[in-house]
């Protein structure tokens, strides 16, 4: 699409428990969205501001969806705050599904919502609470933690956790222990990661009740993040002796983030439900100069 093609442009601004987004509608993947664009468009003095981008496009336009596509018609393209491709955001899920029935895209009812971690099927209830299933976590064979999560001169023992996107959980005794977390944190081994990690830092509120801190690969610390706060209810359970599939007993926590408050479920089946809000705050469209020195086209 050429860049005077794109005037008028719409974009839309959401989030879920602060975990903000720029969402761009391509419903037939005509965009070319590379990194330094993305990137623009998430900053936050310059552009629009977000912690990622959500584009809204159908399975079929895209190679990596188009084996989605019969059982998925939407396929949110996330990219990270810095431009980067990820497989999966939690909280962008829900704001993506909030986004498709804002739009009259889709009828009401469980919705099936592609990603590169697979297909992701969201409901909502009455109050306006969206439910995502996660998938499965995957944990690493073996007992004990290998990975170590080190800020400046302090050293936690984690749980690699993968949710369709890799995590490192480290519990501490304060959230504050994490420091400013202006750099991402040293994880070790790094060929656990090759391709980075998410981190949270974790603490303890009660029976039940964890709160976190993340630090988001490619996009820095935020108020929240979906797939961490799965990462650390599977690692919080683990720690707690409750393996729903070998106990045949779901197990559910709260997860407090910075940003608001999400309850996640690991079911005996071993799929992981996130239940959040997500809020649509703004829409409009890009003005044609800025598109063209954005690099939109």
């Amino acid at each position: 699409m050429s860049t005077a093609s794109a005037a008028g442009l719409p974009f839309l601004k959401g989030h879920g428990t602060e975990n903000d987004f720029v969402i761009v509608p391509d419903p037939d993947g005509r965009l070319d969205l590379p990194p330094s664009t993305v990137a623009r468009l998430c900053d936050r003095r310059a552009g629009i501001g977000g912690d990622g981008l959500l584009r809204v496009v159908r399975s079929a336009a895209l190679p990596e969806g188009r084996a989605l596509a019969d059982e998925a018609e939407w396929f949110m393209d996330y990219r990270n705050g810095d431009g980067s491709v990820a497989e999966m955001c939690g909280n962008g899920v829900r704001v993506f599904a909030r986004y498709l029935r804002h739009a009259s895209l889709v009828e009401p009812g469980e919705l099936a919502v592609g990603t590169r971690a697979g297909v992701r099927r969201v409901r909502t209830a009455p109050d306006g609470a969206l439910t995502v299933e996660m998938g499965r976590a995957v944990l690493p064979s073996g007992p004990g933690d290998s990975v170590t999560v080190t800020v400046g001169r302090r050293s936690w023992p984690a749980r690699h956790v993968d949710m369709g996107n890799p995590h490192a959980v480290a519990f501490v005794d304060d959230l504050a222990d994490a420091g400013p977390l202006l750099d991402a944190p040293a994880v070790a081994p790094a060929a656990d990661y090759p391709h980075g990690t998410n981190v949270e830092f974790v603490v303890d509120r009660g029976p039940g009740h964890v709160a976190l801190r993340v630090h988001e690969r490619g996009s820095g610390e935020t108020r929240s993040c979906g797939t961490g706060a799965c990462a650390v209810m599977v690692a919080t359970a683990r720690r707690d002796g409750l393996d729903p599939a070998a106990d045949g007993r779901p197990a559910g926590y709260t997860v407090d983030v910075p940003g608001g408050r999400l309850l996640i479920t690991e079911r005996p089946d071993g799929v992981v439900e996130m239940t959040g809000p997500a809020v649509i705050v703004a829409e409009g469209t890009f003005d044609a100069d800025w598109l063209a020195g954005a690099g939109l086209h």
